[in-house]
Order: structure tokens, then sequence, then C-alpha cells
């Protein structure tokens, strides 16, 4: 059976006249979705640190915004926006004493709730929308008077009206004119994990600069290294994101084809994807969850040492001269 796509027809805004909708979280996705359900005519406060750099571009975009406490005291909906690091914290103690009977949970990750990290009341809907962007892009795409893809999930359904809600806040972020898919909270949580550590994220930094260095050792120059394997990637997946795997392969020469479908598998085989496999079960069994959460004891202090590391990697230091030649001078 093929999964069912939701557009405008299927999301009712009336759901929401009249809800008080506190948006906890001015960050990447908070203000792209506080500004375009605004935008829709919904009554948003959203739920900052008083003197923060948050409360001052939220009240500068023209928003109402309180403190954290204050925002969620009433709020039929309540939309967890703030990173998965913070969640816990801000839910236990500014979230939780002052939430509404019957409110609404929202998140855009699942994240928290698959690894129960936050308990909700039982008498709360617990409902996801997940923009399938970068908050910057919903935002922009939502201004261009279309939307960007969203998957919706209803964890507990205590009004009876769950989905519904999902559905109209996901309109309210131009979602429906693209297309909405049902998921459920940890399949949302853990394949999204999935794409970030083995493809999107993780996969393709490590393939880049393995490329980058066996050029360097082979004595290549630095700049033509990285044009050949950071710069021109780009390209090609714009070319797959348009069209897929054939229209990219269209689109190259047939050198390159044959070069790539020839040779691909030495590079991701057996051994790359039993270590996929290997990542996905420590996801599935929530050993990645626990490390993760140890980390935000130490104050991310391991990831800050990753962080330090890279940005020293000499495909950093070519890439910022690189990247000044395509520089538009006034």
């Amino acid at each position: 059976m093929a999964t069912k796509i939701y557009h405008d027809s299927d999301a009712d805004l009336e759901v929401l006249n009249g809800k008080k909708i506190a948006v906890i979280g001015y960050g990447n996705q908070g203000r792209a979705q506080a500004l375009c359900i605004h935008d829709c005519g919904m009554n948003v406060t959203v739920g900052a640190r008083k003197g923060g750099e948050s409360w001052d571009l939220a009240q500068a975009d023209g928003l109402k915004v309180a403190d954290i406490p204050s925002a969620v005291k009433g709020a039929d909906i309540v939309m967890i926006l703030l990173p998965d690091e913070v969640q816990p914290r801000v839910y236990k103690e500014q979230i939780a004493p002052n939430l509404k009977d019957g409110a609404s949970l929202e998140f855009a990750h699942g994240f928290a709730i698959t690894f129960k990290l936050i308990t909700p009341p039982k008498n709360a809907d617990v409902i996801m929308v997940a923009p399938k962007s970068p908050g910057r892009m919903v935002r922009q795409t939502f201004l261009e008077g279309f939307g960007v893809p969203s998957l919706i999930a209803v964890e507990q359904d205590a009004s009876g009206k769950a989905k519904k809600t999902a559905l109209a806040l996901a309109k309210c972020l131009g979602s429906t004119k693209a297309g909405v898919l049902e998921t459920d909270f940890r399949e949302e949580a853990t394949s999204d994990l999935f794409g970030e550590q083995a493809v999107l994220c993780g996969g393709v930094t490590a393939l880049i600069e393995a490329g980058f260095e066996t050029l360097i050792n082979a004595g290549y120059k630095p700049e033509i290294a990285y044009f050949e394997v950071l710069h021109e990637l780009k390209l090609i997946v714009d070319l797959i994101q348009a069209g897929g795997m054939m229209h990219m392969w269209d689109s190259v020469s047939n050198t390159a084809e044959y070069g790539g479908l020839t040779r691909r598998d030495r590079v991701i085989n057996e051994e790359s994807k039993n270590a996929m496999k290997k990542i996905l079960e420590d996801i599935n069994s929530g050993r990645f969850a626990e490390e993760w959460t140890k980390e935000w004891t130490v104050d991310l202090k391991n990831m800050k040492r990753l962080e330090a590391e890279e940005s020293e990697k000499e495909i950093e230091r070519v890439g910022k001269e690189i990247r000044r030649l395509f520089e538009r001078k006034n």
C-alpha cells in the first residue's frame, strides 16, 4: 500500500482558532515556525530567556515574547523547539510545572520522547511536526508561497484530535502544499539519527576528507584536491535532489558515469554496510542516546574537542581560500 501524503484539503486551520500557542526556543526551527504560524493568524507567544539574544530577536520580529514559565501558562499548544540537549532540563524545571491540563506538547524531533528523556502527562496530546529542511528554508519557502515537506506523528492522543492539530500546524508552515507524511516518534528519531551519522553529516564529511587526504598524500595540490572532492559535490547533490540518481548519471559525462558505477563498491562495500548496521544498532538499542546524554553532563567537552580538531584540518584552511574566489566584489 502506498504511503498516504496529506495536502491542504486534509488539514483544517480552524482546529487552531482561539488556541494559545507557545513556541519554546527561537533558534533555527523555532524562529521559522513561530513566524510562519503567526503569519497564519494564530496567537503565538515565544518563550525565551529575558534579555537574551532570542528574546530581543523575537521582539524585533514583532512577536509576543515572555519568559518560558509565563509563555507556557495557559497555553493550549506548547511547541518544544529547543536543542535536544536542553529539552529535558527546561521541560522539568520550567514547562512541566506550568503546563495546562490537557495542553498539547509538540516536538520537531522524536529524540526526547523516544528515549524517555521527557515523560508527558497522560492527559496531554503528544505530537510531532518535523519539517524536512533547516529552519531557514522552512521560512523562505513559506514566504515564496509554498512549503517544505514535513513528517507528522502522534505519540499520545488524549483529546482525540491530536492528528488534526499536527496537520493544522503543518499547514501553517506551508508543508501541506508540498506534502506531509505520517510516521511515529521512534521511526523519525532513529532514522534521522542514522541519516545524520552514516550519510548526511558523518558519512559524507569522512568521505570528503578521505578523498582529499588521498590526493594530497599522492602529491596533488591542495586547491586541486579541494575542487575535486568538495567544491563540486554540491553540483552532484543538486542533480540527485532534482531528479534522482539516474538524472545525475544522465547529466555527467560517460567517463564519470562508467568510472563511478564500476568503482564505487571499492569505497562503499560490505565492510562499510556492516559499519552502517552497527551505527543503526547503537541507535535502536539506546546506546547512542546514553552516550550523547552523558556528553551533556560534561558540557559537550568531547564534541568541542572534535570540533577544534576538525577546524584545524588542511581542508578547512584551503576551503576558506577557495571560497574567497567566489565572493562577489563590489
